[in-house]
Order: C-alpha cells, then structure tokens, then sequence
C-alpha cells in the first residue's frame, strides 16, 4: 500500500524533505504501481533484498501515443547498458526520464518483461490473480487504470537484474547486484509511469523469486541546458532540444 500523504515516509532519502515527497510505497514481489509525475520529479527506485526487478514504462502524461521506445533509447545513444546519465526515450526522439544516479548496474534495456503464455509454461501460470503474476498481465492492469489499453503495452525497461549481450549474439542473465541497489530518474517532462515488480524472463531460477521494491517520488528540478547531460552526447543534446522545444511550444517550459 502507498504511505498516504507521501511526507509520512518515515526515512526519506538524504537531502529530501519530507514534505517534498509525492509518492512512498513498498511494492512486493508480483505486484504493480503506476502513478503521474510533474516534470522535474525525481523517482527513486530501491532493491530492498536482491531480489526484485522494477520493469518500467513510461509515457507523455497527456499524450500516451508518446511513450518509452526502448529500441530508440538504446541505438539513438549508441548504448545498450543502462546506468546514469543514460536518457530514456520516446519514439518522437524526445528525454521523457534521465538517469540521474545508479548503484546497481544490474539492467537490461533488451528483454523485456515476461508474457502470459511463457509464465503459464514455467510456472503454472501467469494471470495477474495468480501466484506468478505475468509482467505483461500486470502492465495491462496499471495501463487500464490510466485510460490505455494493451496496445498501449510496448517493451519495457527493466533495473536490479542485468543482462549483458555475449560475443555470440546471446543474452547472458548476469542477475543482481545485492540488496540496497537504487536508480534514481528525473521526469523530463509530465509523466505517467507503470511499475511491474515481477522475475526478469531470464532469470534461470526455478521459482518464482521476486523480492520488495521500494519507490519514492519526491520535488525537484528538470534538466536544464547547464546540466551536463545535456552535452553529454550529440545526440543527446539533440533528444533534449527536442524536448525543450516541444515543451516550450506547449506552454510547459
């Protein structure tokens, strides 16, 4: 359940007020969130055991046709690695969230998250009610309640459980980092964000093993043009010029 106001937080991160958090909830192993956040928010994500994996989607708050496009976020920043300052990005080449900070280093921007059917195989089953909750099935739960459908649903972005590429061309499943890993992203523009805490569909254990995810949203300021991840890359620069127009046009910025 989410801590409601979010400044009853009991310990909230260092440096943060308590009365600048907006969003405070533990997440356990096959459950979901979803909240909207203004511009500029900062979303930190926690791995309180070692075993969670936060699989992420993101989209334009008022406009979800504009949504994460994982494949831009990876060839557009000549990337495939998640970590700071890397920018995840829509498929209109705009910044919809910056990683600002990250003590983990276990992602993947590749995989996506598990289906129904592949749950169902390996576990027995995958509908959201059951005890190995698909990530699709729950994504499909938080989309509906944000006025968007399954085909609303695209790839996802996943943190604490990595996967590297082999020289082979395979996905190797490197897992977690430990317990207390985090990231931190800042909003780069309003955002609606789905969070399906569920096993990464690599994660070679027989079990369903997904632990606690911790999620905290609290005020703070957008990237500006002094920051240095907006000249970080040519094309990031350019994605964040996109961004700053299409915001400004807009009356946002």
């Amino acid at each position: 359940m989410p801590v409601c106001p979010a400044s009853d937080w009991p310990a909230p991160p260092d440096g943060i007020a308590g009365e600048d958090l907006v969003w405070a909830e533990t997440v356990a192993g096959g459950n979901y969130t979803h909240k909207v956040l203004a511009r500029g928010t900062e979303l930190r994500l926690t791995d309180l055991t070692g075993d969670a994996c936060a699989h992420v989607l993101l989209y334009s708050a008022d406009r979800p046709w504009e949504r994460l496009n994982t494949a831009d976020t990876v060839k557009v920043l000549w990337n495939a690695y998640l970590g700071e300052g890397h920018l995840l990005l829509s498929g209109q080449g705009r910044v919809l969230a910056s990683l600002t900070a990250d003590t983990s280093g276990r992602h993947d921007a590749l995989t996506g998250t598990s289906a129904l059917a592949r749950n169902t195989a390996r576990y027995g089953d995958g509908a959201p009610q059951s005890a190995s909750p698909a990530g699709r099935e729950l994504f499909k739960l938080a989309a509906l309640k944000n006025g968007l459908g399954p085909r609303d649903v695209p790839p996802s972005v996943s943190f604490f459980q990595g996967v590297r590429i082999a020289e082979d061309g395979t996905a190797a499943f490197t897992g977690s980092a430990g317990p207390g890993g985090s990231v931190t992203l800042r909003a780069e523009q309003p955002l609606t964000v789905l969070i399906a805490n569920v096993p990464h569909p690599l994660d070679p254990r027989p079990d369903y093993v997904c632990g606690s995810l911790e999620v905290l949203a609290y005020r703070a300021r957008p990237t500006g043009p002094d920051d240095a991840l907006w000249n970080a890359t040519p094309e990031g620069r350019r994605a964040f010029l996109n961004t700053a127009e299409h915001l400004a046009a807009r009356g946002i910025a």
